[in-house]
């Protein structure tokens, strides 16, 4: 038994984190809702990253999800998206006024499973809302032919990818608009952040429509004067959390890198019939397995100092979102899904360690 837990998440940082943790304190410059200075930096390093046409930086993952959806005025409108996920996904949804309309997830990949998506189109429907969970990427072909057709928008959750590919370029330049979370547990950490890329011919104006929401509706500011154009909310970034994205995202590929060596590793010896396959587009946020009897697995596994996650209890049994549907899948995986360590600090003895109590218990 190794003496020291293994987390199931821990941020990868160094000297160049605190050295820029340290320089921002010092300068007494530690927040502006401008998004001056070094968030404006992280902005336009992190569009450059991603290939999209705008960034918008925010304080969290949620105030993207929540201002996104506010461009495309859902009130009283639906909008499709997995249960399986963090609550935040449907919560923005409700933020704005709209409707969640739950869809069941593909059994590889645990993303929304577009061959079933069609059938809850009506004339209400609005917007896809696809979320590449665990860092692998939906199916946006066949969701982007689905959008085209019924003239929806196409909106992503993008909370576990960054550095996500697919069809060879970065999520994040596909969807209408997408959605990061810099969360201290995500591949890119910050101390909380989040950020919002469009790909809209419009695009232009609705990053100046979001730097005003972001920051409690301010417009028109002069000096000592300014205006309120809009209802807007306290999400701006801080420069301390601009401040050590930048420094994560000059290894973030780095980062993704080992998660994937890591995750093919599991993919290759888990002597598991149901678990997370290997992809060089996927980012690796976590891994997932399924197994029975999961309580007892994971009190195993925590016993060998292994911490193990439930991600997620599906949304839609929730008390608040209680509904007549039943997701027969969602709710199955909800009762067997485990996640298991990926994060760049795992050791390849950790590894091994992993895999060993994982296939004793198997």
């Amino acid at each position: 038994m190794v003496k020291k837990q293994i987390k199931l998440f821990d941020p990868h940082i160094n000297h160049l984190e605190i050295k820029s943790t340290t320089k921002i304190l010092k300068s007494n410059f530690w927040a502006s809702g401008a998004g001056n200075n070094l968030v404006a930096k992280f902005e336009s390093k992190f569009n450059n990253f991603v290939g999209s046409k705008n960034m918008v930086g925010l304080n969290s993952g949620t105030a993207a999800l929540h201002l996104a959806l506010s461009l495309f005025d859902i009130r009283n409108k639906e909008v499709i998206l997995p249960s399986l996920s963090f609550v935040s996904t449907a919560n923005a949804v409700l933020y704005n006024g709209g409707k969640p309309v739950f869809v069941d997830v593909d059994e590889n990949t645990l993303c929304l499973n577009p061959e079933l998506i069609e059938e809850k189109i009506n004339s209400k429907t609005k917007i896809i809302l696809p979320v590449h969970f665990a860092g692998f990427p939906s199916n946006l072909k066949k969701i982007q032919k689905i959008v085209k057709n019924n003239r929806l928008y196409l909106v992503e959750d993008a909370a576990h990818a960054a550095g996500t590919t697919y069809e060879n370029k970065q999520i994040g330049s596909h969807g209408d608009a997408v959605c990061f979370s810099f969360h201290p547990v995500k591949n890119l950490a910050m101390p909380n952040g989040g950020a919002i890329s469009l790909n809209t011919k419009n695009s232009d104006n609705l990053a100046k429509k979001l730097k005003i929401l972001r920051w409690c509706g301010i417009s028109e500011r002069k000096g000592i004067d300014y205006n309120v154009s809009e209802l807007g909310w306290n999400y701006y970034m801080n420069e301390i959390s601009a401040g050590i994205g930048l420094e994560q995202l000059k290894k973030l590929n780095k980062m993704n890198s080992k998660r994937k060596l890591i995750a093919k590793r599991y993919s290759q010896e888990l002597q598991l019939e149901n678990k997370l396959s290997y992809t060089k587009d996927c980012s690796y946020h976590f891994y997932w397995i399924r197994v029975k009897n999961r309580k007892k697995f994971m009190a195993e596994l925590l016993k060998n100092n292994i911490e193990t996650g439930v991600h997620y209890k599906p949304i839609h049994t929730m008390k608040y979102f209680k509904s007549k549907n039943k997701l027969p899948l969602t709710e199955k995986i909800g009762s067997e899904i485990v996640s298991i360590p990926t994060h760049p600090n795992l050791t390849d003895a950790d590894v091994s360690y992993i895999i060993k109590c994982i296939n004793k218990l198997s």
